[in-house]
């Protein structure tokens, strides 16, 4: 459902209580609900059995669990309990005593003479069936109660032989009698909402057992609008389509969620289509082929009074945007009833939407051409060449990769947009993450048919090669060659062909430049082009081509920040930031932007703002269902592991790795898999960090300069921090290339790696590197350069306190390690004690410390020295598992940290040491 417009998913108008009931189906539908509800039940219990009240009324939206949530609270009441379970007919009907039909089949003929005869018949059942057991009446649906059962159970409540838990979407919908009693307080009413995203995440993780991503929570809360009935049926449809899978640890979706009602869901929507008028069933209808359509079109087909019934009741939404589009309220609504519709009927509602002719087409948006391009799909017809390519192109640009493929696959050879349609198709695979097929795309472009070319759009094509060439290891180093035969035709052009030599040729020329800085920024080596980058960016180019200017300013933002120019770099983010709102229509130049940010930001140290660009580039990555959600959840892990926050990272590295191992792009896995053997490291769980070790070192595929250097630095430093001798020479070696190439940022940042247990000389190179950088992120480099060569315990302090500032906890830490040991060693107890304290403070957060001080004792956890004084006394790793509460492999985990951090190999020696 690619081209799904997302409406709210307000599902509050959709299910009445029988409707609950189907959707929560057969398996597990009670245990959903108290995972999903069990505060709920427990007010519910609680108002019920109050001495002063008669019982509780559940109210709220329909599709919000009322009647779940009352059997939840029914459940937890024990065997102590008589209960009784009665529905109310539904509406219009007037069958008396409807809700108690089934009692009354019970009762002697003697017993149904008169309403008396028959209320205390009723009244002696059910004394009889109680045993002298307190009885409880769950009423669903009282909205629609008979006034003759009404009466009963008002004889029933105020006799005290029953109490009662009734469901009603609002107090108002009840029989006067029961909102009487709600007003004089002896009926109390419980009000149900919908889950929120947090809730649904927690109720996910709960149910399935397993962590469940962000993303994945955020779009089945975005799907169901946070019911927990609708919630239980979605997700029981996808794991039965194999779509929602568990990938490691990790709940993760195949592919996008595509709703073909095969469950329960068809039963809630047949239901829900069958109450609607003719009319509201063809907008339904409309809206559900089209997925979303301006409203002064959906207003030319139907009245307004139409529309503005069925949007005061929630069925379509019209969103607040210059455009005021439409899209029904329920998404699930508008995937069913779509799957139900014939190919005959879904030509005959394109046909009549407006617009919709052949010779309207060129007119439509950008928005209305991609709906059209999908209903025609649907249909199972041909888009017209041209109508296809436009739909491919908007797709690409909207980050809707599959669905420009499902657009561009109706052009064969002999279009004449078969060039561009190959070109789009590529730009769509390399999306995908797939360059191969991106590659092949291209190369099935002719050389005549790239003669034919403009030079314009040979200067594209030429650009959209280079970009799937660096992908693959055995042709990106034919990148250069082929920019410069390209350039040469350029050249040839504008010899030959003197009046093609205007402005097409130098916009052609600066396509080039742009394919080349994006080349060698994706290769790393930025010192070749930072002249031309400069020239490009300069503030006089924004008359000729401003769109050029911006593109290469962002590129030489992030090349300033790799090349020690950290402060400049983030005052031209800023400089571009302002400029963004002018160029929104600009394909894909916010997130562009917003990713090339991120490693500015983070590159300086900065690394909380760098999650919250983060944001910006996640809201803005497109309709596509996965544009986004595993590189957003791996950048913000790799961001927390280069803080030191282990422990936080990895919910989102594992949520990242999960999504990346089901899909068949795989050139960020090595990078996953690096960064969360490094948050395993700082945690102190040498296990599990050597299982990611191994998995990154076999993991294979190309990836972005920035990618594969921070994949190197996080298996360096998780095979340092895990006592490889090797790892530091490696980090040395690493910081010399980057030195030699000009990348002075990163050299700093893997010799601040690295000199965990330095040499002089390694802190005097240190320090030359700090002084060739800007920004805070270098002055502590160059500190703890200074402090830890001259050994002294104020100069560390004050690095700690700088790290502190810049919330890097591993490195706070390792500085307040060695200040610790320099003002031990010189008798400065003052700032021994300081030092102290600062370790005291992180000894939760950083479990494993990068440097151990000589004085160790009083650095270990208070749960690390429970488990060591359990383990000297001779306890096994068993039973100390098993009385705290813990698995074996986290004692395990925390005696490898006590025998680190103590200096010792075996567990008798522990005794007498803590």
């Amino acid at each position: 459902m690619s081209r799904d417009s997302l409406g709210r998913g307000d599902v509050s108008t959709t299910l009445a209580p029988a409707e609950e009931e189907q959707a929560a189906g057969p398996v597990n539908r009670h245990r959903w609900s108290g995972l999903a509800r069990s505060a709920d039940a427990d007010r519910v219990r609680t108002a019920l059995l109050a001495e002063d009240r008669m019982g509780v009324v559940i109210t709220g939206d329909r599709g919000v669990g009322k009647s779940l949530v009352g059997r939840t609270a029914l459940a937890g009441l024990g065997p102590d309990i008589y209960t009784l379970q009665l529905r109310s007919s539904g509406p219009g009907a007037a069958t008396p005593y409807g809700c108690l039909a089934f009692i009354l089949a019970r009762l002697p003929q003697s017993s149904l003479g008169s309403p008396t005869a028959i209320l205390h018949g009723i009244t002696s059942l059910i004394h009889s069936d109680a045993a002298g057991r307190r009885c409880v009446i769950l009423l669903d649906n009282a909205a629609t109660l008979d006034e003759l059962s009404t009466g009963v159970l008002l004889n029933l409540l105020q006799t005290r032989t029953a109490r009662l838990i009734a469901t009603a979407q609002r107090t108002a919908d009840l029989p006067p009698d029961f909102y009487w009693l709600i007003t004089s307080g002896q009926l109390a009413e419980v009000r149900l909402a919908n889950l929120t995203e947090v809730e649904t995440l927690e109720v996910l993780q709960a149910a399935l057992g397993h962590r469940v991503s962000s993303a994945l929570a955020s779009q089945m809360h975005q799907l169901v609008g946070g019911s927990p009935t609708l919630l239980q049926a979605v997700v029981s449809e996808q794991i039965e389509r194999g779509n929602l899978v568990l990938s490691g640890s990790v709940w993760t979706l195949v592919d996008e969620v595509v709703l073909d009602g095969r469950t329960a869901l068809e039963d809630i929507v047949r239901a829900r289509y069958a109450r609607e008028t003719p009319v509201a069933r063809e907008v339904i209808e409309v809206l559900s082929c089209a997925r979303t359509m301006s409203l002064s079109r959906l207003a030319r087909m139907y009245s307004p009074d139409i529309i503005a019934d069925m949007e005061d009741a929630g069925q379509i939404v019209v969103d607040r945007t210059d455009r005021h589009f439409v899209t029904l309220g329920d998404r699930y609504l508008g995937d069913i009833v779509r799957n139900w519709l014939s190919v005959e009927r879904r030509l005959e509602l394109r046909d009549k939407v407006p617009g919709h002719q052949q010779h309207e087409l060129a007119e439509l948006t950008v928005e209305d051409l991609l709906a059209y391009a999908a209903w025609t799909h649907d249909c199972g017809a041909q888009l017209a060449p041209a109508h296809a390519l436009a739909a491919a192109s908007a797709a690409v640009r909207l980050f809707d990769p599959k669905f420009a493929l499902k657009c561009a696959s109706g052009l064969t050879p002999g279009d004449r947009e078969w060039a561009e349609g190959q070109l789009q198709k590529s730009s769509a695979y390399l999306q995908l993450g797939l360059p191969l097929q991106a590659m092949s795309a291209l190369d099935d472009v002719t050389a005549a048919q790239i003669d034919a070319l403009t030079a314009g759009a040979f200067a594209e094509f030429v650009a959209a090669k280079a970009d799937c060439m660096a992908w693959l290891a055995d042709r990106s180093g034919k990148v250069p060659e082929l920019i410069r035969q390209a350039r040469a035709r350029l050249d040839e052009l504008s010899r030959n062909e003197p009046a093609a030599a205007g402005d097409e040729l130098s916009r052609a020329s600066r396509c080039l430049d742009l394919c080349e800085f994006n080349y060698l920024s994706f290769i790393g080596d930025y010192q070749p082009m930072m002249e031309r980058l400069r020239t490009a960016a300069a503030a006089g180019v924004d008359a000729v081509d401003p769109v050029h200017r911006l593109r290469s300013s962002i590129i030489l933002m992030e090349a300033l920040c790799m090349t020690g120019r950290e402060l400049d770099a983030r005052r031209l983010m800023r400089e571009i930031g302002g400029q963004l709102g002018e160029w929104s229509n600009v394909p894909r130049i916010r997130e562009n932007f917003a990713w090339r940010s991120y490693n500015v930001l983070l590159m300086s140290g900065l690394w909380h703002e760098s999650i919250d660009m983060l944001k910006d580039a996640s809201g803005r990555a497109g309709h596509g269902l996965h544009s986004g959600s595993a590189a957003t959840d791996l950048a913000v892990g790799v961001a927390l592991v280069y803080a030191g926050r282990g422990y936080m990272a990895l919910d989102p590295l594992l949520a990242a790795i999960a999504q990346l191992e089901v899909r068949s792009s795989l050139h960020s896995l090595r990078q996953a898999y690096a960064a969360t053997a490094f948050a395993y490291a700082q945690t102190g769980n040498s296990i599990q960090a050597a299982v990611y070790l191994d998995r990154a070192r076999s993991a294979d595929g190309a990836a972005r300069f920035t990618v594969g250097t921070s994949a190197e630095f996080c298996l360096d430093m998780a095979s340092r921090w895990l006592g490889d001798p090797e790892a530091r020479e490696r980090l040395v070696r690493s910081a010399e290339q980057h030195f030699r190439q000009g990348r002075y940022t990163l050299a700093g940042i893997c010799m601040l790696g690295a000199t965990v247990n330095g040499t002089a000389k390694d802190f005097h190179f240190m320090e030359e590197i700090a002084g060739l950088r800007q920004g805070p992120l270098a002055e502590l480099s160059r500190i703890v350069a200074i402090g830890s060569r001259k050994k002294d315990a104020s100069i560390m302090l004050e690095a700690a306190e700088l790290a502190a500032s810049l919330e890097l906890d591993t490195v706070q830490a390792r500085c307040a390690a060695l200040a610790f040991d320099f003002a031990k060693a010189a008798g400065q107890t003052g700032s021994a004690n300081a030092a102290y304290n600062m370790l005291e403070s992180l000894s939760e957060t950083v479990p494993a410390l990068p440097v151990v001080p000589r004085n160790k004792g009083p650095l270990l956890t208070e749960r690390e020295r429970q488990i060591a004084t359990l383990a000297g006394n001779g306890v096994s790793n068993k039973d100390i598992a098993l009385d705290i509460g813990i698995s074996v492999r986290t004692v395990e985990g925390h005696l490898y940290q006590v025998f680190t951090k103590l200096g010792v190999s075996s567990r008798s020696d522990l005794l007498g040491l803590i």
